[in-house]
C-alpha cells in the first residue's frame, strides 16, 4: 500500500446543514456531487460529506457503530494570528470552538473547532512545516 490518502469522508446527519456550513467556510462542492454525497477537491486529495445512514449502509455497519473514532482533521496556516482568525471564521460559520488558540509545547500555536456534526478540526501554525509549490505540506527535519 502506498503512503497516501485519496479521500476523507465525513458522515453527516443533515447534508443541507453540512453543505451550508462548509460553504460558509469557503468550500466549493465539486460538480460531481450527488444528493447524499458532496465532494470537495482539496490539495492532493478529496474531502466528502456522506449522509450518515447511507455511510453506515455503504460500510455494512449498524448506524450505532459509526461514532467518533478519535481523529481530527488539521488545517495548517502561516502564523498565529491566522489561527485565531480561522477559528473566528469557523465559529461565525456555525462551528463550536473546542479549544481557543494557544501556544503549545512543540513550538507552534493551535486551537480546535467542531463542525455541526462534531468532526474536529485542528487549526495550527507549525513553524517547522512549509508548503511546496503545489501547496502540499512539507514536514520539517527531525530535531
Amino acid at each position: 500500500m502506498e503512503q497516501r490518502v485519496d479521500l476523507i469522508t465525513l458522515g453527516v446527519r443533515s447534508m443541507e446543514r453540512a453543505r451550508a456550513f462548509y460553504a460558509r467556510l469557503g468550500f466549493a462542492p465539486h460538480p460531481r456531487s450527488l444528493a447524499g454525497w458532496t465532494v470537495y477537491q482539496m490539495n492532493g486529495f478529496a474531502l466528502a460529506l456522506f449522509a450518515l445512514d447511507e455511510l453506515a449502509q455503504d460500510a455494512s455497519l449498524p448506524l450505532g457503530e459509526l461514532g467518533f473514532k478519535a481523529m481530527t482533521l488539521a488545517y495548517n496556516v502561516a502564523g498565529e494570528a491566522e489561527v485565531d482568525e480561522t477559528l473566528r471564521d469557523a465559529e461565525a460559520a456555525g462551528a463550536r470552538i473546542v479549544r481557543k488558540g494557544e501556544k503549545v509545547f512543540w513550538g507552534g500555536y493551535r486551537g480546535y473547532f467542531a463542525d455541526p456534526d462534531g468532526h474536529l478540526w485542528e487549526v495550527a501554525h507549525n513553524p517547522g512545516w512549509t508548503r511546496d509549490a503545489d501547496g502540499h505540506v512539507v514536514l520539517g527535519a527531525a530535531p
